[in-house]
């Protein structure tokens, strides 16, 4: 009792005694980051990039649980240093914009939401739990902070008898014991105080901790109500039970504690503050906007105060910024699927914000990225490092926005003075999304700014049925069969070892041959996707874990082996491996049992060594381009992502823009120099530190074991661990199963390489006979094209037919450079060189074209004259004479009406053009031109000058004789 009446005593005097008003926000930081490092023994972990580690589930990492969720999960890899951790805490960088965290619309409107923000956050696995977190937070708050006690309350979970869950009085009477008044001690439900990673997983209560900036007076009322007065600053989740399938929850072998403060609100707290946005994290960036907008300086004003859309548009730009220069720095960048489609529409509604209501000359919101490097660069100086490239991305999409921009406001201009009062048109607000790619709350704004509604109900029809193509589309993947946290936990208590897979690695060459171990194993658990079970019948799918295995498990970008298990006493059948995943140490061959599989069983694995063989091939090839790369343009090259399959092999790095046809063919050959010179491939695992150490080495963003496998081209592991050569050669951390000998992977061609977003391009590549064959086409159209380019050279002049036949031949030599795999070199110059064929061709037309449609035009005015109404025949196969010689004849005649058919009579195909004088309000172009189609049973189009079309017909005399009575009646004469 004493020591709790001293503890009370000590509280209220830091609270009185020190001040944290005007704290600034680095500092805010940094002193919850040291609170839980020196005293109380969590391990800083950096911040993860916000594009999600092997995450499909996630457009953005949007909690600071993300990177954690295999130690949540049980999936964490044994091996490595977070299958260690215990205690941990960081400042994660989010972004919660699309998917079920979307906070994008509700940015600007009030003070609170971002799109980017910082998570302070605390961790716990299997080491303390409810108590010692709350003691820690309770103490952080009102200690170190000096938050005043009496302007806290705390809710926990008040229990949900739906769901069979009890009230979490446990929670409850530890902040009571703590200190904190029983009215302060506040019960919710399930939507409030009970956290749930998804629709099945871990969960458990949480109790979450709320600040009143009013102070002095009960506001317990105003708790979780929604209000801007009472909020809620952290919220400690107690991750104790997990989310079965059926809705129903079971306990969890290992508790945990997940705690999250987000840090723009803290600093709002405590610099007393309302505003995120009036806070250091935001104050200099608003500055910056101001210097360069047209408006006046930020006001703070909400809701339907004077000005307030200015200043929503400069919480909009102050907080999209943000998010731009993290995203770009983080890899993603904006582009048209998944989160790069996000972030293209975070960039474009801050350009629009920018634009048209701040008045922001074009450039400005790449201009603030030197802002955001100082707001955020202490805790994340990669801002610093790729502030060029952000700004370079950031211009580039702003101008390819602000041109649609412009006909998008037009589009809605026009069909607003249509419409009237109504409603918007759904599909023209779908067709602005679609075509032009403006976010649908964007047209949202720029509707309510007019005072006018889309039409809702057809809008969300449109997007409905838009997502249902989708997810038909996707409807023929299987999901894969992953073991869940009580399965793992299962296996574990069972006893179950580890898999051992080391056989994926023990081949050998043989008289030039790969040879692969024979594998025997033992089935030691079955999983049918919900449970362990002792036997799977026949026709059912599921997990198979095996004491040893030879298969590669899909990890590291390089696709999963494929093969079958036969079973002792039925060799006959062949039970076929869909898919090899890896989770928590156990490997896990999924397969469709033709017959009966109990554990105990005796397996033999047999590996489709064809198939692994080309994932060796494609996945030391790799390492080979990504040297070849870093050699040809330098080790600012970065990899992005890979993927390795048996077809073909994709790489991503970050490099200025496309690679030029020099470069291409430079690392063409630095490729070949490697292949040829069929260099060792070693391989060694090494503890992590060690190989950290090592000179030019290439790491991806991965949580790697410890030890780890380090593979090198043409020096051994240990000569490069003793620092014993300065030899430049391909050293990565890599997991992958890969060659023994770079030569043999024959060949490696570069078939494609183009540039996904500014500042990453992608490779396509094939190796072996496929590279072969790429250089034979690659050869064979190099020929043609020279064999196009003698016959140009020598044939001119040459006639309109000739000409033709040159453009369709050079278009379909065209279409095969283009779609015909073949060095991206070759291509990029067959291309230059038949762009220029045909740029020669197109020009050698026209102007024969001209000459033709002259002599027809004279030949016509000497037979029939300069008359009022010119309706005749023209013998020509070309649309474009025939429409050049109405030109001409209408330039000759310009108070003529000139129609001119064209009767193909191979065909029965009637081509149709006319002019009219530029003064005729009585006979429109088009409309002769369309009566006189549709009369030959076709159609045409044009203008009120100008027109064309086509028909068919046997014998034109009595369409000739029609054109003249429709020109005649509409003439009045």
């Amino acid at each position: 009792m004493m020591r709790l009446l001293l503890r009370r005593l000590r509280r209220l005097s830091a609270a009185s005694g020190r001040s944290f008003s005007g704290l600034p926000a680095a500092q805010v930081r940094r002193t919850f980051l040291d609170f839980f490092r020196d005293q109380h023994q969590h391990l800083l972990v950096p911040s993860a990039p916000v594009r999600p580690r092997g995450d499909p589930s996630l457009l953005f990492v949007n909690a600071g649980m993300n990177q954690f969720k295999p130690v949540l999960l049980g999936t964490v890899d044994p091996r490595s240093q977070m299958a260690l951790w215990r205690r941990v805490a960081n400042s994660q960088r989010c972004v919660r914009a699309g998917g079920k965290h979307n906070d994008l619309e509700d940015v600007g409107r009030d003070g609170t939401h971002h799109t980017f923000f910082e998570m302070l956050g605390s961790w716990s696995f299997g080491d303390y739990f409810k108590e010692e977190a709350c003691r820690m937070a309770w103490s952080l708050l009102t200690e170190h902070y000096g938050i005043p006690a009496d302007r806290l309350y705390v809710s926990y979970f008040g229990g949900d008898a739906g769901s069979g869950l009890s009230a979490d009085r446990e929670t409850r009477d530890i902040w009571l014991h703590l200190g904190v008044p029983a009215s302060r001690v506040l019960p919710f439900g399930l939507k409030d105080n009970f956290w749930e990673m998804g629709d099945t997983g871990p969960c458990g209560p949480c109790t979450e901790i709320h600040y009143d900036h009013v102070g002095g007076r009960n506001a317990a009322a105003l708790v979780n109500a929604g209000g801007a007065e009472v909020v809620e600053i952290w919220n400690l989740v107690f991750i104790q039970y997990n989310r079965e399938a059926d809705h129903s929850l079971r306990l969890l072998p290992q508790f945990s504690v997940d705690t999250g403060m987000g840090l723009e609100r803290l600093v709002g707290v405590l610099q007393g503050k309302r505003s995120n946005y009036d806070t250091d994290l935001f104050t200099p960036l608003l500055d910056a906007i101001h210097q360069r907008s047209r408006v006046g300086p930020y006001g703070g004003r909400m809701g339907a105060a004077p000005d307030a859309q200015v200043d929503r548009a400069y919480r909009v730009v102050a907080d999209h910024i943000r998010t731009l220069a993290v995203c770009i720095a983080d890899g993603v960048h904006p582009g048209m699927s998944g989160s790069e489609l996000v972030l293209r529409r975070i960039l474009r509604r801050a350009v629009r914000f920018c634009a048209e209501v701040l008045q922001a000359p074009p450039g400005s919101l790449a201009s603030l990225v030197p802002a955001v490097a100082q707001t955020l660069g202490d805790a994340y100086p990669e801002l610093f490092r790729e502030a060029d490239r952000i700004a370079d991305i950031i211009n580039e999409n702003e101008g390819h926005f602000l041109s649609s921009l412009q006909r998008g406001s037009r589009l809605i201009q026009r069909t607003c003075l249509r419409t009237g009062s109504g409603p918007f048109p759904a599909a023209v607000a779908w067709s602005l999304h679609r075509d032009l790619g403006f976010p649908l709350d964007l047209v949202d704004l720029m509707l309510e700014e007019r005072g006018i509604q889309v039409d809702r109900q057809e809008l969300d029809r449109l997007v409905s049925h838009d997502q249902k193509m989708r997810a038909e589309q996707q409807a023929d993947s299987q999901p894969r069969l992953l073991l869940d946290v009580l399965s793992l936990a299962a296996l574990q208590r069972a006893g179950v070892p580890h898999t051992d897979d080391g056989l994926k690695y023990r081949y050998h060459l043989e008289n030039g041959r790969y040879v692969f171990p024979a594998c025997r194993a033992t089935v030691l658990a079955l999983y049918d996707g919900r449970a362990l079970v002792p036997e799977v019948g026949p026709g059912q799918r599921c997990g198979v874990i095996l004491d040893r295995t030879c298969f590669y498990s899909e990890q590291g970008g390089q696709s999963h082996d494929r093969g079958y298990l036969m079973r002792d006493g039925l060799q006959e059948v062949l039970f076929s491996v869909e898919a090899v995943n890896r989770a928590g140490g156990y490997v896990v061959h999924q397969v469709t049992v033709p017959d009966h599989l109990r554990t105990g069983d005796q397996v033999e694995l047999h590996l489709d060594q064809a198939h692994r063989l080309s994932c060796m091939v494609k996945h030391t090839a790799t390492h080979v381009l990504n040297f070849a790369l870093r050699s040809v343009l330098g080790r600012s090259v970065q990899q992005r992502g890979s993927h390795i399959s048996a077809d073909r092999l994709r790489f991503d790095f970050s490099v200025k823009g496309p690679l030029s046809s020099a470069q291409l063919q430079q690392v063409d050959r630095c490729i070949r120099d490697v292949i040829s010179a069929n260099q060792d491939v070693h391989t060694l695992e090494v503890p992590l530190r060690l190989a950290g150490a090592i000179q030019g080495l290439r790491t991806v963003d991965e949580v790697y074991p410890d030890p780890v496998r380090v593979v090198s081209l043409g020096v051994p592991v240990s000569e490069l661990l003793d620092g014993g050569t300065d030899r430049e050669t391909s050293v990565e951390l890599c997991c992958g199963t890969h060659l023994l000998q770079t030569g043999s992977i024959q060949d490696l061609v570069i078939v494609s390489e183009k540039q996904q977003v500014k500042g990453i391009s992608r490779i396509v590549a094939v190796t072996g006979q496929d590279a072969v064959q790429a250089r034979d086409m690659g050869r064979a159209l190099t020929q043609e094209v020279d064999s196009l380019s003698a016959r140009l050279s020598g044939s001119a002049p040459f006639s309109l037919g000739s000409a033709l036949q040159f453009s369709k031949e050079a278009g379909a030599l065209s279409d095969a450079v283009d779609n015909t795999p073949v060095p991206q070199w070759q291509r990029r110059e067959l291309q230059v060189r038949l762009r220029a064929a045909l740029r020669s061709i197109s020009t050698s037309i026209r102007k024969l074209e001209a000459r033709q449609a002259a002599e027809r035009a004279a030949l016509l005015l000497r037979r029939r004259g300069q008359t009022e109404l010119l309706v005749d025949a023209v013998e020509t196969d070309s649309p474009s004479v025939l429409m050049k010689t109405v030109n001409q004849l209408s330039a000759a005649a310009p108070l003529s009406y000139v129609m001119l058919l064209a009767h193909q009579r191979h065909s029965g195909k009637v081509f149709c053009a006319c002019q009219v004088p530029k003064d005729s309000p009585a006979l429109a172009a088009s409309d002769w031109a369309v009566a006189v189609c549709r009369h030959l049973g076709g159609n045409a189009g044009g203008s009120g000058l100008v027109a064309k079309g086509t028909g068919s017909s046997s014998d034109i005399t009595e369409a000739l004789r029609f054109a003249e009575d429709f020109a005649l009646k509409k003439a009045g004469r």
